[in-house]
């Protein structure tokens, strides 16, 4: 369901489960083994997350949904279902490395959920990015309402959600859902080219930063002690002082 790889300091996660990628919780803890595989490892410091398929991620799949609407205890199924996407979501927005996804095709529910707990998205200008949870009944659960609020504001997380809308890569890049759009021949030479450079950088300074990056969101800590802190640490640092040091002899 998911193949990884890791090489020159990126782990590669590629969504594998035809047709679509559809997420179940068979999905789910396929992930989740991923990422304990890759804990248990200290030779990355990007995931880049993407897909061997013509579709990013459709979100749900289709066929666990419709069991519970057949089941007389089928919203609290749901619940707990949901419930799942919230965990590993979290561990994924949670991770210390940088993640990328690159999305190349159609990137709808918790497809576009799932994309937006990492740090960066490229997106394909022919690539379909929406919420369109609305057109069913339903709302993006799993997390949709507030991280596209956060990423992109009030109106335009409006727009896509209350509106069901669902836009291309460059409309996309326009409202701020993704950081990249370029055309789909030239997405994954792009998305490399990203991951090698972040690669390249520090892994204790990239952590230290998308930690405080983070804490910009919450009013209720102090984002500027943490940085701070956090240079305090660094300066420590082994690899810090490597590179500062052949940075001045240069």
């Amino acid at each position: 369901m998911i193949e990884v790889n890791v090489h020159a300091g990126i782990a590669t996660a590629t969504l594998a489960r035809p047709p679509v990628n559809a997420i179940n919780n068979t999905w789910i803890d396929c992930f989740h083994a991923v990422l304990d595989q890759l804990a248990a490892r200290n030779d990355w410091s990007v995931l880049w997350v993407r897909s061997s398929a013509k579709t990013f991620c459709a979100g749900a799949d289709l066929a666990q949904i419709q069991s519970h609407f057949a089941e007389p205890a089928g919203a609290k199924a749901m619940v707990a279902d949901i419930r799942r996407f919230h965990d590993l979501f979290a561990r994924l927005e949670a991770l210390p490395q940088v993640t990328m996804a690159e999305i190349g095709g159609a990137a709808l529910g918790g497809g576009l959920e799932m994309a937006l707990c990492c740090d960066l998205r490229i997106a394909a200008h022919e690539a379909s990015l929406g919420l369109p949870e609305a057109r069913l009944g339903l709302l993006p659960g799993a997390g949709g309402t507030q991280r596209l609020s956060w990423l992109c504001g009030k109106g335009t997380a409006s727009r896509l959600i209350l509106g069901g809308e669902v836009v291309d890569g460059q409309t996309a890049c326009r409202l701020g859902l993704v950081q990249w759009s370029v055309p789909a021949l030239q997405l994954t030479d792009h998305a490399r080219q990203i991951a090698c450079r972040i690669a390249d950088l520090a892994p204790a300074a990239l952590a230290a930063a998308k930690a405080c990056i983070a804490l910009a969101a919450d009013a209720s800590r102090d984002g500027f002690q943490a940085e701070l802190d956090a240079t305090e640490a660094l300066f420590s640092n082994a690899d810090t002082r490597r590179r500062v040091a052949a940075f001045l002899d240069r």
